[in-house]
Parts: C-alpha cells; structure tokens; sequence
C-alpha cells in the first residue's frame, strides 16, 4: 500500500511544523519547558504572491521553494524533520467499519479493498494511509472498529516532499490542514470547564480565498464546510476603491500604508460582509445538524485580527467570538518577537497543530 507519509504516526523528537497556504509559509517549532509545558522555540513567516498557489495547486513551484528556504533562514531552526499539511480539498477521507481482532497486514488489505469504493481513480495514483480511530459506537469487544482512511493524488504529496526537501528538509509527517488545526485548537478547549467536552465550538479559519468552518464538541467533528470568502476581497476593495494594482494593494495593506478613510470606506464594510458570511455557515450548521447553537465562536487566519472583526460577529451572530491564539499560555522562546507575535499568532493555528504532532505518543 502507498503511504502518504505516516499520517498519524509517532514523531522523532525533532520536528517543525510547516504550513504552505495561497499567501504565506509559516514555521513553527515547539520544545518542553522545565515543568513539562509547551515552549515555543522558533516562528517565522514569509509571504507568497498571488498566482503562486491557486486552489491548492503550485503553480510556480521554483518561487514557492525559495520562501520556504527563505522562512527556514529566517526560523533559524535546525531542525531537518518536517510536518506538513494538504489542503482538504486535495484529500479523500472517509471513516469505515472494519472487523476487530485483525492483524496490520490483515488490516492493510481490508482499508485497500474498501478504499476502491471512495477513490475515484486508480490506487497507483494515490497515496493511502489510515488510523483505527477505536471500537465503532455500541461495538463490544471482537466487534467492528471504526477506522479513517486518506487519500491524495500522489503528485500532491509529492510536491508538498520537494518544497521541504529544496530548503534542505526531510517530510516524514503529510497530515490534512483542518486536522492540524482541530489539534491546536483541541490544547485550547481542554482548558474549558468539563475539559470542553460539552461545548459545541465553531472555528472559523479566514484565508486568503476561502473561509473554512469546523464545528467540534471535544474531540468530534460535528460539520465542516468552505466558503470561497476570504482576504482576497479586502486586497480587491482597497485596489478599487484607491486605484492600486493588486500587488500594490496587498503590499499596502501588509504593511499599514493606506489613506486616512481606509477604516471607514473600505475595512469597516469589509468587516461586516465577513461577519454577515460567517454567520451565513453558522445557520447552514443548524440547518443540516440537529443543534441550534454553539457555545463559542473562534477566529483564526490571517484576516482574524482585523480590527472590530470580533464584536461584529458577535453582533452579527449573537455568540460570543474570540481570536484563536494558539500560542496561549505557552513560554515564549528567547528567539521570538512577542510584539510581533500576538499580530500574527491567528495565521499560525495549523503550523501549530503540525508542530504539535511531534509530542503524539
């Protein structure tokens, strides 16, 4: 069977986190404090230009290899293992029941002949990898257990293995972005009453093109689902409403530079149409789910800490919004610029959770 790089494998105990999206890379190395806490060691981030990527594609893969050598400068890590993550788009996943009491090989078979019935191409072309999640739900012992399988086109997974190796890196971890960032998120919700086991959370990631949701009460997806809403629209408003190319919009608006009614012409509205999207999904969740309400509203994503996005969602949706820091209540590395940091920390969930899976037993 291929493999898709030991997908929910033990880690060795070096390893960042990478994670390539549309716009940045962003690194992330954590270590273990004297008490046993999370440090973390290293974070950096460098942007990529539109065009790049474009649906989770590398169209130019020579300019996106030289960002990642670019942020692995800039970390000033040593660390050669890598876990890095595809989109959800470019990745089939599917939870099968499978009799109990099988050995790996035995297991390795069934998963591959269960596999044809979800994959719509040849197993050649794919790489395959599962997990036995735990007894399927009212199984006793010697019953079905339930198991997830994933699969990728193979140039997929291959690509994501030459960006790292290009900047000198080895891929031993190719994990699915929303998982890593339901693992970073998951240190966050235990800290709730209950450990968060009763708390239904919606997690909203704010990309550069798409807007993605995940719904969890503990460790349960409950629903997820894409919106193509994203900070793209806010690069095209300022380069609408100023007259600025798109590169130049963009730059502008990473760097501050932007006229004095910027706030009230062109964030302010951008704002309000990205609560009034997130409170679009949140009544798709209550429509096809059977519950009616969530506890809390988490943002994360490069867009998450636009100013006044938190209370308009709030407003919008009447449940409580907050930004997602995923660094929260972990020691700060003497390399790492905290100032700079608690702007950024948002951009960083899924880099996190892939620098998390180091410490996965």
């Amino acid at each position: 069977m291929a493999s898709m790089g030991s997908l929910f494998a033990k880690e060795p105990a070096g390893l960042v986190g990478l994670d390539i999206s549309s716009s940045s890379v962003k690194l992330v190395e954590l270590g273990r404090g004297m008490g046993g806490g999370l440090v973390l060691e290293r974070c950096a981030m460098e942007p990529l230009e539109r065009g790049w990527i474009t649906d989770g594609t590398i169209e130019k893969f020579d300019e996106v290899a030289e960002a990642v050598r670019r942020v692995v400068r800039k970390s000033g890590t040593r660390t050669r293992n890598a876990a890095m993550a595809l989109p959800a788009s470019a990745v089939i996943t599917r939870k099968i029941l499978l009799p109990g009491g099988l050995n790996d090989q035995e297991l390795e078979v069934q998963v591959e002949s269960e596999a044809h019935q979800y994959i719509p191409f040849s197993l050649d072309e794919v790489s395959l990898d599962y997990c036995v999640i735990g007894p399927a739900s009212g199984a006793g012992a010697g019953t079905d257990v339930e198991v997830l399988i994933a699969a990728s086109r193979k140039e997929k997974v291959q690509d994501l293995q030459g960006l790292a190796e290009a900047a000198g890196l080895k891929p031993v971890i190719v994990d699915v972005r929303p998982y890593a960032s339901r693992l970073a998120i998951g240190r966050l919700i235990e800290q709730l009453p209950n450990a968060g086991r009763t708390s239904v959370m919606a997690l909203f990631e704010v990309g550069a093109n798409t807007t993605s949701m995940q719904a969890v009460r503990g460790e349960d997806l409950l629903y997820e689902r894409d919106q193509v809403f994203g900070g793209a629209q806010l690069t095209q408003l300022i380069a609408r409403q100023y007259g600025f190319s798109l590169d130049e919009a963009e730059t502008r608006k990473r760097g501050g530079d932007l006229p004095e009614d910027y706030a009230a012409a062109v964030l302010r509205p951008f704002v309000n149409s990205l609560a009034q999207e997130i409170g679009r999904a949140l009544q798709f969740f209550f429509t096809s789910t059977p519950h009616h309400t969530i506890d809390h509203i988490l943002l994360a994503g490069g867009s998450a800490a636009l100013p006044g996005l938190t209370e308009a969602v709030t407003r919008h949706t009447s449940f409580p919004a907050r930004i997602v820091n995923p660094f929260e209540d972990m020691k700060i590395g003497f390399g790492v610029r905290e100032k700079k940091l608690r702007r950024e920390a948002p951009s960083y969930l899924a880099a996190c959770g892939l620098a998390m899976r180091r410490f996965l037993q």
